[in-house]
């Protein structure tokens, strides 16, 4: 082994331990326990504002050309802030950074899945850095997800959660998990519950190029935990602001407030049948066309 590849294994790699004596075990430094504050120095800080506006918005505008809604209910709101948002794809973070208020973009965190953001110390260091993510388990609230996630809040940075846990499967919502309104219900900050739409078309699950399609992104307004309210009910609340987004964003908003006040706003969680029969409900994707019916016709459900 030549000088120099004995030098460069002496810095790249940890100190051997002599025999005899127990190996230390050293806490892990990925996934959950990630250590993302260096993000949040000036630098980073810089490369974060330079990645928004030399390529996030400028990709958002091609592939998704974005109609925008709701901006003008977040004119007055400070930091700290927790969005709440419905999740179909990877895009769905791109078109948030995009499109959301420069004044609560600025010291924006995501929640994003340790196991698939922070696997590494190369990834977790590109998420933390470009994205401004934090580690958070999505399997369960663990101890770890909550000190990161009310780290952020407690700094005066805003947060995103997506309360669905993941990704959708097929297309229609799934239902929240109350971690959101648990930081809520912490914190005392309050949610923003976020719709968008489109995104599972530009980049649908299991694919690594984006389409061209039309997506939108509704905000609503600020919802504050109840004095006497239970997080799994503010949860649902906040589950059926992002349904009543939804039907403002497909009927506008005076037909979505009287479908609210009728409590017959449409449902984005879809049917309950088979995931075949889920994924027929949701009709063709865009520049697709169904074949014409026949003599027997699909069951109402």
């Amino acid at each position: 082994m030549s000088r120099f590849a004995q030098a460069l294994r002496f810095i790249t790699q940890p100190p051997p331990t002599p025999k005899g004596v127990e190996k230390p075990e050293r806490p892990p430094t990925t996934g959950v326990y990630y250590d993302t504050d260096w993000a949040q120095r000036p630098l980073a800080r810089f490369v974060r504002r330079v990645g928004v506006w030399g390529f996030f918005k400028p990709a958002i505008a091609l592939y998704g050309s974005p109609r925008v809604i709701g901006t003008d209910r977040l004119d007055h709101l400070e930091s700290p802030v927790i969005f709440a948002a419905n999740h179909h794809s990877h895009a769905d973070t791109s078109l948030l950074l995009a499109t959301m208020p420069g004044h609560l973009r600025e010291d924006l965190a995501i929640a994003a899945g340790a196991d698939y953001f922070f696997p590494n110390r190369f990834t977790a260091a590109l998420s933390a850095l470009f994205i401004g993510a934090i580690p958070i388990e999505r399997q369960k609230l663990s101890k770890l997800s909550i000190e990161n996630s009310l780290g952020a809040l407690d700094e005066g940075r805003n947060l995103l959660i997506f309360p669905e846990g993941g990704r959708s499967p097929d297309g229609w919502s799934r239902t929240h998990r109350p971690g959101a309104a648990f930081l809520a219900k912490r914190s005392k900050a309050p949610v923003v519950p976020v719709y968008l739409d489109g995104t599972g078309t530009v980049l649908p699950k299991g694919k690594n190029w984006p389409t061209r399609a039309r997506c939108a992104v509704v905000f609503g307004d600020p919802m504050v935990l109840g004095a006497e309210e239970d997080t799994r009910d503010f949860a649902k609340r906040v589950e059926e602001r992002i349904n009543e987004l939804a039907d403002e964003f497909t009927s506008g908003w005076w037909q979505a407030k009287k479908n609210a006040y009728r409590r017959a706003t449409p449902d984005i969680m879809g049917p309950e049948a088979g995931a075949w029969r889920r994924r027929w409900a949701l009709g063709p994707k865009p520049g697709q066309r169904r074949r014409a019916p026949s003599t027997r016709s699909w069951p109402k459900l």
